[in-house]
């Protein structure tokens, strides 16, 4: 039976942001108040308490529901890795408002727009590797010669890029 769990979050710890307009949001998709997390930190943490607590309770077949993607993390990083191990654990994920609300892991044009994100993540990943690359380039025109490990790793994410920068059309 698929249960829906909602996380909800403000970043202010002083009052001055409230949760009523993320709880109506649940209340009106149908979860109870037992069944909501909350948190009142920065999206910019990966661990909240409130989230943590989540996903602790998330079984296989529940729904992880959100009011806005940002809640859940301001990270692209962090958003597609915590929502790529939600859809490993059979959980699905559902956004009701704002910029990230075609997401519902649950239908096709969900997982469409959640591997578009997965995709970008992994483009961004490949241009700090790139910048490893150009790092280690100035180093050793300078003289300054990084050890063969990081140039291993440099020569590989410099053929990454370049083969990132081909497709792009």
């Amino acid at each position: 039976m698929q249960v829906k769990i909602g996380y909800v979050r403000v970043s202010k710890q002083d009052g001055s942001q409230l949760l009523d307009l993320q709880l109506d949001a649940m209340r009106v998709e149908g979860i109870p108040p037992q069944r909501i997390y909350q948190d009142h930190a920065s999206g910019r943490l990966d661990s909240r308490p409130g989230l943590d607590a989540c996903l602790k309770a998330l079984q296989p077949e529940n729904i992880l529901v959100v009011w806005k993607l940002d809640r859940l993390g301001r990270s692209l990083k962090h958003l597609v890795n915590t929502i790529d191990g939600l859809q490993n654990q059979g959980v699905g994920f559902k956004v009701l408002a704002g910029e990230g609300s075609q997401i519902d892991t649950m239908t096709a044009s969900g997982k469409l727009v959640f591997s578009l994100f997965a995709a970008l993540a992994e483009f961004e990943a490949e241009l700090i590797r790139g910048g490893s690359w150009i790092g280690w380039a100035a180093a050793s025109s300078t003289s300054s010669i990084p050890s063969t490990a990081y140039r291993i790793r440099a020569s590989a994410s410099r053929s990454s890029l370049e083969k990132a920068l081909r497709s792009i059309p």
